[in-house]
């Protein structure tokens, strides 16, 4: 599928479809991203409503009043506008025989919903970076840290870290700098969330959450904070 943009007052974007199956979603608000425009549709049992111009992003509920979600992933699939959209299934519990048939389908990942615009953006942002920044790369490793970039999954000694996309991105990131002290405007930088202000304080709040999960998966504390200066990811 070609990458299309439009021409918005005097600047030049690229544009990304979002599509959710959820009628709510023609009430999101677009998104503009260093360069990109992002908009929101509904999408029901007839496909996509209008013409589709760039990148396409599914979010498909696993249960649907009209079909099946599974029905709309192969919908989507067979559809020369869809064919090469990144989708991804929204369930309601984390079931595995869900996720084998749904990747069965042609979808290429899964999330726990039902998910808001915020979710849905974090995740599409969350893949695009991977996409584009690592390219071929789909995995890092190192000592007993595991990432995998296709599935936005990562490991502690074979142990899922359960994280959300924001959580997954700051690992990312911290993985990438390991052993380096980094202050709180660094990691602003360094996930794409300096476009809007955001409260330094706020990156304690991902800190947080991502030193519980580590532990959580027996990774023990390797986020250590440098009083009034950040924090540095110990990876030996």
């Amino acid at each position: 599928m070609q990458n299309h943009s439009r021409e918005w007052g005097t600047k030049i974007m690229s544009v990304v479809n979002i599509f959710v199956t959820n009628a709510e979603a023609d009430g999101f608000e677009p998104f503009e991203h260093d360069g990109t425009k992002f908009i929101f549709s509904s999408l029901g049992a007839e496909g996509p409503k209008t013409l589709v111009e760039g990148p396409v992003w599914a979010f498909i509920d696993w249960v649907m009043d009209e079909l099946a979600g599974l029905e709309m992933c192969r919908r989507m699939r067979a559809d020369a506008r869809t064919g090469n959209a990144h989708i991804t299934m929204l369930f309601e519990d984390d079931d595995n025989e869900f996720r084998k048939r749904a990747l069965q389908a042609g979808a290429d990942d899964y999330m726990l919903g039902p998910v808001s615009r915020n979710a849905i953006l974090d995740r599409v942002l969350a893949l695009q970076m991977t996409s584009f920044e690592r390219h071929a790369a789909t995995r890092f490793e190192h000592c007993d840290l595991a990432i995998d970039f296709l599935a936005l999954r990562a490991f502690w000694a074979g142990q899922p870290i359960d994280l959300r996309p924001n959580e997954f991105r700051l690992l990312h990131f911290l993985a990438e700098n390991p052993n380096r002290v980094l202050s709180r405007e660094d990691l602003i930088n360094g996930l794409g969330k300096n476009e809007e202000p955001i409260d330094e304080r706020t990156v304690d709040v991902w800190i947080g959450r991502l030193r519980r999960a580590i532990k959580a998966a027996d990774g023990g504390n390797p986020l250590r904070t440098i009083r009034s200066v950040g924090y540095v990811f110990d990876l030996n």
